[in-house]
């Protein structure tokens, strides 16, 4: 079963997974840049093998065991739930290099995560063929949820 929306779906997810991890790092305290970037990157591959492994032996065990072809398309079609992280994982390294704090780096990889999310929702419904009225609603829908997210986070850390 081909899902031309994989990539674009997966990559939804992996930004809001990423804003999340983000979320949370910045509500237990000051993380090292370094750990930060590694729990981004280690939580977005083990949601990549989770979604692999749901694919793969979910659906696809009931009718017949997949062959190394279907594995690794699966394993192509999840990845964007990694490449989501990178944007984020990538802001909170070049923080230092912007002169921000620990704060500052947790906003702006907050930020990327956010603005990735909806780059993916515009891209998947741009690839659907939507029409601009469902991409303008897919990426409100997008924006109001990373809201929900800062909304979140700043509700807690204060």
């Amino acid at each position: 079963m081909h899902r031309a929306h994989a990539d674009y779906t997966g990559g939804v997810y992996g930004s809001m997974l990423a804003a999340s991890v983000v979320l949370g790092a910045g509500t237990l305290g000051s993380f090292p840049r370094v750990e930060l970037v590694v729990l981004l990157l280690l939580t977005s591959l083990v949601f990549w093998v989770a979604h692999v492994h749901a694919e793969l032996f979910g659906a696809r065990l009931a009718r017949r065991a997949p062959d190394r072809r279907v594995i690794l398309r699966v394993c192509r079609e999840e990845w964007p739930i990694v490449k989501a992280a990178a944007p984020p994982a990538a802001a909170i390294a070049v923080s230092p290099v912007l002169g921000l704090g620990v704060q500052g780096a947790l906003w702006l990889a907050l930020s990327v995560a956010v603005a990735g999310q909806v780059g993916w929702s515009v891209a998947a419904a741009h690839r659907a063929g939507a029409s601009g009225r469902l991409t303008a609603v897919t990426a409100t829908v997008n924006v109001l949820l990373g809201l929900v997210i800062v909304v979140i986070k700043i509700t807690v850390a204060h």
